[in-house]
């Protein structure tokens, strides 16, 4: 299928994933990389309520959190140049 094609079927809500090969297709910045780290008592007990008030699990939490965080952090302009130049590649 030739671009244009590709873009007026897009365009018009058509589903081209038949067209896509999905095989190859990545997340960028997704790949997963495992850490541990040591939380204090107080911190995990915390961290678990409002897991369970949000209905998520502290994984999930303080993956949000700390990305929040890293995103709203005006002295981590690096981590911006980085998201910015991986979703353009």
């Amino acid at each position: 299928m030739k671009a244009k094609d590709f873009e007026q079927h897009f365009d018009e809500s058509v589903d081209i994933t038949g067209s896509l090969d999905l095989s190859k297709a990545k997340r960028v910045l997704q790949q997963q990389k495992r850490v541990n780290v040591d939380f204090p008592t107080w911190m995990i007990e915390s961290l678990d309520r409002e897991a369970s008030k949000l209905g998520v699990t502290r994984q999930s939490i303080i993956k949000v959190w700390l990305a929040e965080r890293l995103e709203a952090s005006a002295s981590n302009s690096s981590f911006q140049r980085m998201r910015t130049d991986a979703a353009h590649r």
